[in-house]
This record gives C-alpha cells, sequence and structure tokens, in this order.
C-alpha cells in the first residue's frame, strides 16, 4: 500500500458516516446472526449493497474499538430469549465509522435489532468507558467473559445495579435527546415512566430506612429490661412489659421481612420492573418508526417489505404486551406494600400502649425508675420515625399504584 493509500485510509477511518437523525434502520439476522434481511438505511450507512449483507455474517460491519463485554452481555441475554440495548460503534465498508444505539430483541427464527442515532451526552461517556475497557482487554488479554464482568462492576459504580437496568436508562435518554433534536414533543408516556421508575427508586430506599430502623430498635427493649432486672422485685413488671414490647416488635420485623423484603418476595425488584417497562415500550416505539422507515423505502427484490412489515408488527404487540404486564407487575407490588403498612400501623397501636404502661410502671418507682425513663422515651422516639417512614412508603405506594391506571 502506498503513502498516499494509508493517507486516505486513516483519514476515512476518522471520517464519521452520516445518517439523519429521524432515520432507523434495522437489520434481521438468523440464530447464528447471519444478516436475512435489512432495509435501505442499513445499507447506505453501512456502504454495502444489500444484496452483498445478505447472508453476511453481523460482525462484518464490526468495529475493533469496541469490547467484547459488550457484545458477550448481548448474546448473553438475546439467547436466553430477552431483549437488550447498547450502544455500538459499527465500521462501514470504506472503515469509515458510525454510533447507534441498538436494541435487540429475539423474533422467529433469528434476531431482530434497530438502530437509532444517539445524541445524548451520555453518548461521550460510554465513548469514554468502552476506551478504557478496550485498552484493559488488550493490556490483559480478557476474555468476553472476564470484560464483561469487568463492565458490570464499572456500571455498578455508575449507579446501575444491572446491565438491563442501565439500558432502560439509556434508551430513554436517548428518545428524548431525539425528540429534541427533532424539535417535537417529549413523549409523554415515557416521562410518566420515568417519574415512576424516580418514585418506585424513593419507595425502595424508604423501605430499606424502615428496615435498618427495626433493626436498631431490636436493642432497647434488651436494654430496658436488662435494668429493670436490676431493681427487682420493683422492677418485675417492668421486665414482663419489655420482654412484651420485644417479643411484639420481633414479630412486627419477622412479618415484614416474610411479606414485603422477604427474599422471595417481588417487592425487591420494583425498580428493575419500571426500567423493564420503559425498555420494551422504547422499543416498540422504535419498531414501530422501522415500519414507517420501510413504507418510505422502494422494495426491491432482496427485501420482503410486507414480510418484515409483518415481523415488526408481531414484535411491536408483543413488546407492548410486556410493558403493560411489568406495570401491572408494579402496581400489584405497590399495592400489596401499601396494605402492609395498614397492618403494621395496627401493631404499632399495642407497641404504643405497652409503652405507656412502662412509662406509668416507672412512674409508680419514683426516683429508682428513673433509670428507665430515658430509655421508655428513646423507644418513643424509634416509633415516631418508623410511624413516619410507614406513612411515607404508605404514600409513595399509593402513588405508585394509581399511576397510569
Amino acid at each position: 500500500m502506498s503513502f498516499e493509500d494509508r493517507t486516505l485510509t486513516a483519514q476515512t477511518r476518522s471520517k464519521e458516516a452520516f445518517f439523519a437523525l429521524d432515520e432507523v434502520f434495522f437489520s434481521r439476522t438468523d440464530d447464528r446472526g447471519v444478516i436475512r434481511a435489512g432495509n435501505a438505511v442499513f445499507s447506505r450507512v453501512a456502504k454495502y449493497p444489500l444484496e452483498e449483507l445478505l447472508g453476511a455474517p453481523h460482525k462484518i460491519i464490526r468495529h475493533p474499538d469496541m469490547p467484547r463485554a459488550v457484545f458477550q452481555l448481548l448474546w448473553d441475554t438475546i439467547k436466553d430469549g430477552g431483549t437488550v440495548g447498547a450502544y455500538v460503534k459499527n465500521r462501514a465498508r470504506d472503515g469509515s465509522y458510525y454510533w447507534v444505539f441498538a436494541v435487540v430483541t429475539p423474533c422467529d427464527g433469528g434476531y431482530l435489532s434497530a438502530r437509532i442515532k444517539p445524541t445524548s451526552p451520555l453518548l461521550r461517556t460510554v465513548e469514554q468507558e468502552y476506551v478504557k475497557l478496550r485498552q484493559a482487554e488488550q493490556a490483559e488479554g480478557l476474555s468476553p467473559q472476564d470484560s464483561a464482568v469487568l463492565l458490570l462492576a464499572r456500571l455498578k459504580e455508575l449507579g446501575f445495579d444491572t446491565y438491563n437496568d442501565f439500558a432502560g436508562h439509556a434508551l430513554a435518554e436517548e428518545l428524548l435527546a431525539r425528540d429534541a433534536g427533532l424539535k417535537r414533543p417529549a413523549c409523554a408516556r415515557l416521562a410518566e415512566r420515568r417519574e415512576m421508575h424516580a418514585t418506585a427508586g424513593t419507595l425502595v430506599g424508604e423501605t430499606e430506612a424502615l428496615v435498618q430502623e427495626f433493626e436498631s430498635m431490636r436493642t432497647i427493649p434488651h436494654n430496658l429490661r436488662v435494668i429493670a432486672s436490676r431493681i427487682e422485685p420493683a422492677g418485675g413488671p417492668v421486665t414482663v412489659l419489655s420482654q412484651n414490647y420485644s417479643s411484639m416488635s420481633r414479630d412486627m420485623s419477622s412479618w415484614f421481612e416474610a411479606h414485603v423484603w422477604g427474599k422471595d418476595s417481588n417487592f425487591r425488584a420494583i425498580k428493575g420492573t419500571v426500567t423493564a417497562a420503559i425498555f420494551v415500550e422504547g422499543l416498540a416505539r422504535i419498531l414501530t418508526e422501522c415500519g414507517h422507515q420501510l413504507d418510505q423505502e422502494d422494495g426491491t427484490a432482496s427485501t420482503d417489505i410486507a414480510r418484515e412489515q409483518a415481523i415488526l408488527s408481531e414484535l411491536t404487540e408483543t413488546q407492548f404486551t410486556k410493558a403493560r404486564a411489568s406495570l401491572h407487575d408494579v402496581r400489584f407490588e405497590a399495592d400489596r406494600i401499601q396494605k402492609a403498612c395498614l397492618t403494621l400501623h395496627r401493631h404499632f397501636m399495642a407497641l404504643t400502649t405497652t409503652r405507656v404502661l412502662c412509662k406509668i410502671e416507672c412512674a409508680r418507682l419514683g426516683h429508682v425508675g428513673e433509670s428507665l425513663n430515658s430509655i421508655i422515651d428513646e423507644l418513643g422516639q424509634f416509633q415516631d420515625r418508623i410511624s413516619a417512614r410507614l406513612e411515607r412508603i404508605s404514600e409513595l405506594s399509593a402513588a405508585l399504584a394509581s399511576e397510569d391506571k
């Protein structure tokens, strides 16, 4: 290769292949990743004739800058029947590059990938993270699996518990940025879902804090019982009352663990469930736009537009059905925890009665019981905090259960 050819190649590699913000392109592959269909935008941006793309492995457009971790997570998800989203840097035939946000879903006989142009500020962060991850892969000889573990750990540092949490957030960001770039009103449904996500996150945080309050409160009745035992027999009634208080508070905590926060409960996943609803609705929206894009393209011998339209239509309805199911689960869990809060409030009345009786007994003991008063007051402060959290959790649950009905 001559110096001039090398220079031209280097210039091409640093050049971005253009496609418009309102364009959507897709490709459909078999279960091995061999391209079976695509639209004209895909062909044009990749700079391959569609006839040449058909029958080729999808990795024909893979860019060497892409971390292997991303494709490992992508394949793990879709082979398991799930949908996934990812920022992907592709390489066109002439060596130029183009970034997409791709959403991939299983379809009959394989997989379908639909892509939009990413324009949100998140893209810049992803570019930087991909560079560091790719450097680590090359420097340390990481396998795709090891690289995926590294990527997931980094996402957790950035505040995303799972890759799907990140993908749902990213898709929402890109759709909102796309609407703004096209000077379209922001999607009201997407705004509602994001508000639900924020509410669910706050609800989970408040519930975690409630569990911690219960744990912290457990030591107080024990301390009360120890001090009361030192002034026996006068402290006998206080000892019995403190035992009752300890037993009741322990039963409440255990009940809450079993019915709301236990390992078999779906409540812990409520935030992720909202994220899933955001993602599948965003995917359905992109698939709908793919259908519109096909309407604008001339049919060729290479593409059976009627068949691809039917596939897109079926996939779109499937995603909307999944979104509705996810939102039903969210409302069910929110309604369930609201009822749990009402039950705990009723139990708290018994705790309050027992605490008041302790206070009365301490007063009867005179100066001997003064050492117990501060502990009983501490119980009252804990009860006030727990009561306030229950009210807050009940309000958040009611808001979440009523959204989008």
